[in-house]
């Protein structure tokens, strides 16, 4: 089996309602959809989100369709770990972290969908399942609800079954946090996880100052209190805490994962399907993980549910409100696996 074409599809439209954290609004849905096939016809693919910014699906494609793919072609799909090596190599004098990171992960996710479609199973069967069902906690917190409507989206998730929620943090002052965090913890009860999550926007004093309160207030964990590449700021800050400081959506790859591991700066790894290097990396990252005892918590759902069903420290996975449509339902709070070939979700 031998790769035969590698294409690029690309959409960007506005939200119909743009989320907001910390730092940033997200007011985009973009897309860019790679695809992946081979002279048995077997076809595999990823797609990449982006939150904002029109213009990044296109630059993306670019990258695979100029950089990539003419590197891909005719090369064995099942050799992923090779193909991810040699990418690696390709795109080193340009900078291998950032946006091509982001076409990595995206040729190393497509050809994990077609190595479990090749074979007609379900890529954690591949991994190694650990588990047969993943808990989950719902996203649901976003800076511009009002504390009526985080009220309300709490409570729909507790509805939906999920075990916990998270809420965004840090763009106001710390009373304005504790007053959201109150409220939803009233909704939700003392038995779901409740986190907080800071998307990077604070210093180190702030960080120390607002984590102690989180914790007062039995949060499950403090997420991105600190500019991701502070690998020192996080190990000093997890030090001086007892909430657990979670982060790792913001790292580029593997390798950007065993400092932070090794010096304990952080006590939940949550790396990201796009930004650590794809389904691959992920994996390499949760066993890193592993033999240090700290456990895993996705960023992100879809894919990822199968690098989360093959690890064994794995404790939830992120994801919105369940679809209206009914299609999908928890039990006992947890995803059950996908069944189809490939990284279906």
């Amino acid at each position: 089996m031998k790769i035969t074409s590698v294409t690029t599809t690309v959409s960007s439209v506005a939200k119909d309602h743009p989320v907001r954290d910390a730092i940033q609004t997200l007011d985009r849905d973009g897309r860019c959809l790679v695809r992946i096939e081979t002279d048995d016809g077997v076809v595999g693919e990823s797609s990449t989100y982006f939150g904002r910014e029109e213009a990044s699906p296109a630059l993306l494609a670019h990258l695979v369709d100029d950089l990539l793919a003419p590197a891909l072609l005719q090369q064995d799909p099942v050799m992923i770990r090779e193909i991810r090596e040699r990418l690696r190599r390709l795109t080193d004098y340009l900078g291998t972290a950032g946006l091509a990171t982001f076409g990595l992960s995206a040729v190393d996710t497509a050809l994990w969908d077609l190595l479990g479609k090749s074979l007609g199973v379900p890529v954690w069967q591949l991994l190694g399942a650990a588990r047969s069902a993943i808990p989950t906690y719902a996203m649901v917190g976003w800076l511009e609800l009002g504390l009526a409507e985080l009220e309300a989206v709490s409570a729909t998730a507790v509805d939906q079954g999920f075990l916990g929620v998270k809420v965004k943090v840090g763009a106001g002052t710390l009373g304005d946090d504790l007053e959201r965090i109150r409220v939803v913890r009233a909704v939700i009860g003392d038995d779901r996880a409740l986190m907080v999550d800071a998307n990077q926007a604070f210093d180190f004093q702030e960080a120390l100052r607002r984590g102690r309160a989180y914790g007062e207030l039995g949060c499950r964990w403090f997420e991105e209190p600190l500019p991701a590449a502070d690998t020192d700021a996080h190990v000093r800050l997890a030090a001086r805490l007892d909430i657990p400081v979670a982060t790792g959506e913001n790292r580029y790859g593997q390798r950007q994962f065993r400092d932070l591991l090794e010096g304990r700066g952080v006590g939940v790894v949550q790396p990201d399907l796009r930004r650590a290097g794809g389904v691959t990396d992920c994996f390499e990252i949760g066993l890193m993980a592993a033999g240090f005892g700290v456990p895993y918590a996705s960023h992100g759902g879809g894919p990822h549910i199968h690098v989360l069903a093959a690890l064994p420290n794995t404790i939830y996975m992120e994801s919105g409100l369940l679809p209206e449509d009914g299609r999908l339902a928890l039990v006992d709070g947890c995803y059950p696996l996908p069944q189809g070939p490939g990284l279906s979700t």
